[in-house]
């Protein structure tokens, strides 16, 4: 779930990402939503391991190197079978074989290999911000390449490009029967700023230039709900990305200004993100005095406190449900066990373990690992209990037929509990 966020990460385009959109009308007009996968339950950073088993193969034991005897024994073994095979191994290959074995087998749920394209789509996701074009397609049944959306403020917003248009070609070169991932490695392999894409749209084919800026992939939004003559700022967080905090300070300070009389906080299917995004938050309603998580690794445990100065004086309300997790539960108990906010909703995930997302230098072998147990700011470990709301509301059967915002249950007692 949990980790911190490193300045080597290496992060890629992703706008390709072929999506499964299970599409989300709650209140929010414009949030997009940006989920990847089981990873959304998670707040990941990148990591570089450096010990390898690669790094011992082969090699002659030193004595800088302290190894297990366990260790010590696989290498003989491995080095015996490789002496006597009656041809060459491939080491790489085989402790490629060999590591994934090892996350495999560790019985975590949450820790596993991941392929290139999956690392790639999370990076991007986390980062918050990628060059792109800011398109998101898909590809249909015979094997075309479909634009499903266009993400707002995007140069293929601004270009024209439109949700249902197919892309034939790209400068020229046809791309029918690729796979989103390989369009994805054309694009990416372009050393052009500005594509030329050939559409088929309304059984016209029209080109359209489309040039690559940074995009920015939108995780707040936010809206004043008015009622019994009272503001009532609201706030959905899709995921908790690396820009996730400005955004919300910036939506938060808007909506201050404004003259709001209390918050809604809305974390909904809100599956994780990067742990610093979710302590600033936190720390824009508490003040130092105040722990807002611990982290236990290995026996030990670390509390961290809100940097800032002051603690914000008006009600603010969590509105959470099944898929609230990780960060989003980070933030939910920080608010309830110390801010004393009311959660609306139901109980939430149970994501309490801390993830690292790394790359093996010598196989490139990507994986993630749990490494570290979160703990609420009062010590307790909600991994696979989850955390109970103060008002428990479930999503009315109406909501389910009919998603909007009038039929929202769950956000209508939010409100009523923000303005008593």
């Amino acid at each position: 779930m949990v980790s911190k966020d490193t300045e080597n990460n290496t992060l890629s385009t992703n706008e390709f990402t072929n999506k499964d959109n299970k599409i989300k009308s709650r209140v929010k007009k414009n949030k997009n939503l940006f989920k990847i996968s089981e990873l959304f339950s998670l707040i990941i950073i990148t990591m570089i391991v450096s010990l390898t088993l690669g790094y011992f193969l082969g090699q002659r034991m030193n004595g800088t190197t302290k190894l297990s005897d366990e260790m010590k024994k696989f290498i003989n073994d491995y080095n015996e079978i490789k002496e006597n095979y009656y041809e060459d191994i491939n080491d790489k290959e085989i402790l490629k074989k060999a590591l994934e074995s090892v996350v495999n087998s560790l019985g975590d749920p949450y820790s596993t290999v991941i392929d290139n394209s999956l690392s790639n789509s999370i990076n991007t996701e986390l980062k918050g911000q990628y060059s792109g074009f800011g398109i998101q397609i898909a590809n249909t049944k015979d094997n075309r390449i479909l634009i499903v959306s266009i993400i707002d403020d995007s140069p293929a917003l601004e270009a024209g490009l439109k949700a249902g248009d197919i892309i034939l070609k790209m400068d020229g070169e046809s791309v029918e029967g690729k796979t989103t991932d390989e369009f994805t490695k054309l694009v990416k392999g372009s050393n052009k700023q500005t594509i030329i894409l050939t559409l088929l749209r309304d059984n016209k084919e029209i080109d359209i230039a489309v040039t690559r800026k940074i995009v920015t992939l939108k995780s707040v939004s936010s809206k004043i709900f008015e009622q019994d003559g009272k503001k009532v700022g609201y706030i959905y967080i899709s995921i908790f990305a690396a820009n996730t905090d400005s955004q919300f300070k910036k939506e938060l300070i808007d909506l201050e200004k404004k003259g709001i009389n209390s918050l809604i906080i809305d974390v909904r299917d809100n599956t994780g993100g990067h742990l610093t995004s979710v302590e600033n938050i936190i720390s824009m309603f508490l003040d130092k005095k105040h722990v807002i998580y611990q982290i236990e690794s290995k026996g030990k445990t670390t509390k961290t406190y809100s940097k800032n100065n002051d603690s914000k004086k008006y009600k603010v309300v969590m509105l959470v449900n099944e898929n609230s997790a990780s960060a989003s539960e980070m933030l939910t108990a920080a608010m309830k066990e110390e801010y004393n906010s009311e959660v609306v909703g139901m109980k939430t995930f149970g994501k309490g373990t801390v993830q690292e997302v790394g790359n093996t230098s010598n196989t490139n072998l990507n994986y993630k690992i749990t490494t570290k147990k979160w703990l609420t700011p009062k010590g307790n470990w909600i991994n696979k209990k989850g955390i109970e709301p103060t008002i428990k509301v479930e999503l009315s059967k109406e909501y389910i037929k009919n998603p909007s915002e009038e039929t929202d249950n769950q956000l209508k007692t939010a409100i009523e509990t923000a303005i008593k």
